[in-house]
Order: C-alpha cells, then structure tokens, then sequence
C-alpha cells in the first residue's frame, strides 16, 4: 500500500552525538551537552534552514528525492523537544499558514495529524499537544518539513521529550487542564527514552495507516494541487493577502463615510460587492504568468546560482536560445525564463514573491507574536537578482533546461597590446577571481574615480588587472569558468584607485560551534577567501596585528555593552577537566574585560574588524558617537507593542560612493532581523554612515511592525578607530548564505582591510 523512505538529516552529526554521549563509561557522567562543535559542520540546527537555498549538500539529495525523483504525499520530520508539561507537540499547527499555500495541504495536514492524536488517546498515551499548545506554525518556507508545503506535501513535525538520560515531565498546572490543543493531559513523570520511542513508533504507525487507508484520496489530491498549481498560473489569479484585505477595508469605509450602503440598501452586516471585483480582483495585482531573468544583468553569475536553487527544489526553468520580446520589452538569449503554469507554482511564485505576514498579536494593542522563524525571505530579493513580472501570457524560443543552469562562458576582450583588463565590481564572483590572481601575484586595484576607456563608461569601484607577464594566459580560465568579462584597455586609466594584496582573515568562534560563524565558514571557503578561525584564547592574549589584517565578528560574538543588552547568552565555558585535550584550544570566552581591549589595541595598530549584527555592539566599547536609533521619548528601546520587525527584507539607501560599498547600486535590499539601527551624533568625526533607511516604510517582504520608527536611521557605518577601521552592519548581511546581495559588504571590507593608496598610471 505504500513506501517509506526513511533518510537521516545529518548522520555525520547523530555519530558526533552519539560518540559524545558514550564517551564515559559511567552512565551517570553521560551528557549529550558540551559537545566542542556543531553537529553539523557548517551549519549545525541550521542544517533544518536550508531547505529553499539548498546550499548543503544533505539538504541538496533530499531536495532530489523529495521535488525530482519521488514525489512523496507525506514528510514526517521527528525533532525534539516537546513543550513543557507535555510529551509532544504533533500537528494541526497554529496560525497563521500561509495564503500562498493550497488549501488542500492545510487540511491534509489537519487530516493526519489528527490521526496521530487520536492514536495516541486510544493507545492510552497522554500529552501530545497540538495548534496553540507550541508555536510552530505553517507560514515559513524554509526547514525540512516546510518546504514541502509548497511542493503539495503534507509536511509533518513531532517536537517530542526524550534523552537518553531519564528525564521529567514538568507539571505546568495550565496543561492539566483538557483543551481542544491539549486533549489528554500528562501527570508529571519521570520519563524514559523507551517511552520517546514508544510515542514515536506509534506516530509513525498513525501516519502509515492513514497513508493506507487513504492511500487513493492522498494521490488524487496531490494530482489535484499539481493541477490547481497549473491552471492558476496559465489564468489570471489573484492572491489574496493581508494587503490586499487592508485595502478591501479601506474602501470599504470610505464607502461607508460617504453613505454609499445605505443609499444602494444592502444589509448593514454586508458590504458593496462590487469591492470584491475592484479591489480584491483589481488587474494591475493579478499574479504574474512568469518571470524572466534578462541574460544582460550585472550579476547574470549569481542569477544562475539562484536558478539553480530553484532547480535543485524541482522548479523548471527554460533559457531563451535566441533574442526575444515580451510585453514590449527586448531580452537577450540566454535569459532564464520561468513559468507559473507548473505543478509547485506555490515554491516558484514565493521565491519571486514578497511575504506579507499578517499582523498577529497576543491581543488588541498587546505585543506581536513572534513568527517561528522568518516572517519574509523572498530569494530573488535576497540574492539581488533582476526580474520582470510577466502579467500576460507569452512564450517564445525558449527550451528546458535539463540538469542545471551553467552560467555562458566570459570573454576576455582585446588582448592584444592590452595595458591592462577592466573588470566588474558589481558581480560577486569577481572576488574567487581577485582571490586566485592576487595569490598569483597579479596587480590588482580597485579605481576611485569613474573613468572613459574606448568609449564605455566605469563606475568608481571598478576593479582593473594591469597587464603581467602571464596576465592574459590567467584570465582566460576565470572567464571560462566563472562567466566574467575581461574588457583589455590600451591605455592604462587615470584614476586615483585602491591597491589590493593579501589579507590574513581571522573568523571569529566558540567552544560548541556558532551557527553564524560557521555559516560565514562555509562563505568564505565558497569565494575562495584563505582564513583562520580565531578563538577567545587567541583574542584574549593581544597583538592580534601579528596575525591578521581583519577580524570578523558575526551576531553573538561580542557581548552587549550594556548589561542585559543582547540577545545572545553567553555561556561559561566547560570545566577543561572535562574535555579531551584536543578541543582546549577552543576554550575561553569573549569578555569586555579582557577581550575588548585586545580588539582596541588591534584597532588602535592599524587593524579592521568586521561586526554584523549584535556584534556592532563593539561600537559602544570603543566609545564611538553612536547611539541607538530605536528608542523612545524616555530614552528606552521601543517596546514590542510599537516596534517588532522579525527576519523580513528590508530596503536601504546606500552611499556607493565609499568603497565598503563598491560594486552596489544606491539601494539595496537587506535581511533584517531586528537588528541594530544606529543614530550618529551630528557632525561627528571620524564614522560615516553607508546604509540607512531614507524612508518610513521600508518593507519590502515580511513584517515590520513600527516601521516608521526605522526612516532616518543608520544600517551600516565605518569608524576610524585609532589607525584602524571598524565596521558596522547592522542587517545579517551574510545570514544563511542567503542574501547573496549583501555578500559584498563583507568581501569589501575584508579586501579594504590591506589595501594601499595608490594611482593607476
């Protein structure tokens, strides 16, 4: 009646666990805490984030069973652990869930999960918990059982007690009480690991013997939603989302403050309906037929990256084989073109789309609740990738693309008596290309003035190869593989510029791994960045300047200046009696006692550091005229009821001019996760702002409660720190290796940390 396919997430890391937990011989001493790193490499729980990205290559084959080769009606994700006082949470799920999805999966998951509840009671095993009794939800695309909702699957989550070691079901006395969330209530209880393995057997058997019973109903209806997905992006549609009720709302009275109802007698608990059709199916909101991804951007290398991302999650892509028009508009060949008509439109049009999360609080006028995770993600805008909205149907000489994109082949232009080769500092690839010619020896300098060569124009930024012995015979590779463009000028430019060399890059980490950290890991060794990473005991013990050039600290490696003043705890370390001696290194912590004035002193010696997120609090250590922008009349920081702005994307203004930002337009869309918004004291010397939002609505997808508090106020900044430099990103510019967009803040500052003034003559 059916298969179960049955892959482990992260085998690696259960050994790690695993081995951990074993390895004292007393079973008293076990523990599965301290563990010295993250139990995946990279990426550690965030090995459950990366499910649209596909960035790791585990998330990658299951992507490959799940949206290419199997198709699947169920995913069953077991995680740990339960809520307190109960033994599990299983599915239904709260709300809100997501108005892109097919309503048809809402209640698949409903179907399921009830029948998993309903196992449980008669099996006389209590406290599994469901809908409000957690807070997951099935607005986020993103983890392993999310994704598959906007592939057509009922994706299911059990977050259930258990440990190796016995544990306690607490007495929460609210979950004493039988609810519609909570149906059978626990007594608190000792709990065994037999008993988690007794729960989930009887779980997976729930799920096994709907799928069975059913098995007829689950295959019509996912051909169903694969149908619905069709139809819906080969017609006109119209998404509705909390926008456009926002708007229905607004017409709504000012029909009403005009009289409008009582002059056309419709019932008082009514409203016209003709708003339905002019505002909910108003024609300039339809959905887009598709999208096309033109050949000519500025980054068509990281265009065919995110295509590929697609691909990877079972989205078909076409490449235009010759030169089209569509809409009145011409497109290159090789332009990527995708097409809503597919059976995962949902997956397609919300890697294209903006989120609009609903506004969701505890109670009227009460605090925002927080979204599980991201409340916007959309990838096209992470990645800066250029689109069109195609609102017609169209076509043209278009073909599939089998297997994945590859980015065209570069060119490396008028070679011959070439002075030197101008390059792009706009496409993010460009960096693996500085990174293996300035290992080699190359010439390499970013100009500082916009120049004339042979007729074409270049922005400041632009990056320019002066001509070496073997230069020519170098470049030919680069263009080949990275799809880069060498343009060789006869006459060197007359332009002030910036002279690259070798950086030494120290990476900030811990004891027990940073998911942050080694996310940036993974970064950096994609780009090709030679770096260290670099512990507390490293740091504590001074001139760090014999080392590195640059330090990086992402989110939760600095500790808030002020008491209580971030987010991230940071914890002791272990007692080193208890961990083997190969991981002492490791050992240590960040502290404003000792750490920050070894980081001052690398500042003061001529040093760069490199902070996003919370680590911008760094700031604050070195006394520098910032402030917080986010704060009320009495001084406080805004509280949740006026401010609350969870993962979204947001826009900014940027200062292109300066060369931390090279490479950018003068905007740019930033993940935003409630990050740090500095206020510069006017006419302060010494830091200059280069980000800041210049508008009171700077949403572009997710939520932004109290956005208005936002216009004004400075994202990113650069700071003289002694005869050093210090960076300030407040966005999480590098989150997830997601936000390809933004990556060039990072690699500038790490490049700008070496380099020299000078001028191409």
């Amino acid at each position: 009646d059916i298969i179960l396919l049955a892959p482990h997430a992260n085998p690696d890391g259960m050994e790690l666990v695993s081995s951990w937990y074993m390895r004292h011989d007393d079973p008293l001493e076990r523990t599965t805490s301290g563990l010295p790193v993250l139990y995946h490499k990279y990426t550690g729980h965030d090995n459950n984030r990366d499910a649209f990205m596909n960035a790791m290559p585990e998330t990658e084959n299951m992507s490959r069973i799940l949206y290419r080769e199997w198709f699947p009606q169920i995913m069953y994700n077991h995680h740990q652990t339960g809520p307190a006082g109960t033994v599990l949470f299983a599915p239904p799920f709260r709300d809100p869930f997501n108005y892109s999805l097919d309503p048809l999966v809402i209640m698949g998951i409903d179907a399921v999960g009830t029948a998993m509840h309903t196992r449980f009671v008669a099996e006389g095993k209590p406290g599994s918990t469901r809908r409000e009794g957690a807070s997951y939800s099935t607005w986020w695309n993103g983890c392993q059982r999310c994704t598959p909702y906007w592939h057509n699957i009922i994706g299911l989550l059990t977050e259930i007690n258990g440990h190796p070691t016995p544990m306690e079901i607490t007495l929460v006395p609210e979950r004493q009480l039988a609810s519609n969330d909570l149906p059978y209530p626990i007594a608190p209880q000792p709990w065994h690991f037999r008993q988690a393995i007794d729960y989930s057997i009887t779980a997976n058997r729930a799920v096994m013997d709907y799928a069975s019973r059913h098995r007829d109903q689950m295959l019509y209806n996912i051909y169903q939603m694969g149908r619905n997905s069709i139809q819906r992006g080969s017609t006109d549609h119209w998404t509705i989302h909390p926008q456009r009720i926002e708007a229905l709302r607004e017409a709504v009275a000012a029909e009403s403050q005009a009289g409008a109802q009582q002059q056309m007698g419709f019932r008082s608990r009514g409203v016209n309906p003709e708003l339905y059709e002019r505002i909910l199916h108003d024609p300039e909101e339809r959905d887009p037929r598709g999208f096309i991804l033109p050949a000519d951007q500025d980054d068509f290398p990281t265009a065919t990256k995110f295509v590929n991302a697609l691909i990877k999650s079972g989205i078909t892509i076409h490449r235009a084989t010759s030169d089209f028009t569509v809409a009145g508009k011409g497109y290159p060949a090789g332009s990527y073109v995708v097409k809503a008509a597919q059976a995962f439109r949902p997956h397609l049009m919300d890697m294209f789309e903006a989120q609009d999360h609903p506004n969701d609080f505890q109670f009227p006028g009460g605090p925002p609740i927080p979204p599980y995770d991201n409340a916007g993600w959309t990838l096209a805008f992470q990645m800066g990738v250029e689109f069109d909205r195609i609102l017609e149907g169209f076509d043209g000489p278009f073909e599939k693309i089998d297997g994945f994109a590859t980015t065209p082949a570069g060119t490396v232009a008028n070679v011959d008596g070439a002075e030197g080769f101008i390059l792009s500092h706009a496409v993010n690839d460009a960096f693996i290309a500085m990174n293996r010619l300035v290992a080699q020896g190359e010439d390499i300098y970013w100009l500082n003035e916009s120049v004339t060569v042979g007729g074409a124009s270049y922005p400041a930024g632009t990056i320019y190869i002066k001509t070496g012995r073997r230069t020519a015979s170098r470049l030919e590779p680069l263009a080949s593989e990275l799809g880069l463009d060498f343009v060789g000028v006869s006459d060197n430019p007359q332009s002030d510029a910036l002279k690259m060399d070798e950086v030494r890059v120290g990476l900030w980490d811990q004891y027990g791994g940073s998911m942050a950290s080694g996310w940036t890991r993974w970064l950096l060794e994609q780009f090709e960045f030679p770096f260290t990473v670099v512990y507390p005991q490293e740091l504590n013990a001074g001139r760090l300047d014999r080392n590195y050039d640059v330090l990086v600290f992402v989110s939760g490696g600095i500790p808030g200046a002020r008491s209580g003043s971030s987010r991230y705890r940071f914890r002791a370390p272990p007692d080193p009696s208890t961990i083997p001696a190969e991981y002492h290194e490791m050992l240590g912590s960040v502290s404003a006692d000792t750490t920050i004035p070894a980081i001052m002193e690398f500042l003061n010696r001529g040093g760069t550091v490199i902070t996003i997120g919370s680590s911008t609090a760094l700031a604050q250590h070195a006394g520098l005229p910032v402030e917080n922008h986010l704060v009320g009349e009495d001084g406080r920081p805004l509280p949740m009821t006026e401010y609350f702005v969870p993962t979204s994307i947001l826009e900014v203004r940027v200062d292109n001019t300066q060369p931390i930002a090279y490479g950018f337009d003068d905007r740019a869309l930033v993940a935003f996760a409630n990050s740090p918004t500095f206020k510069i004291e006017t006419g302060a010397l010494g830091i200059r702002p280069v980000a800041w939002f210049d508008t009171d609505k700077p949403l572009r997808s997710g939520w932004a409660w109290g956005q208005e508090h936002l216009a004004d106020g400075v994202a990113m900044a650069e700071a003289d720190v002694g005869d050093g430099k210090l960076y300030l990103f407040g966005p999480e510019i590098v989150r997830r290796a997601e936000p390809h967009g933004t990556f060039k803040f990072l690699f500038n500052g790490i490049y700008l940390s070496t380099a020299e003034e000078d001028r191409v003559r």
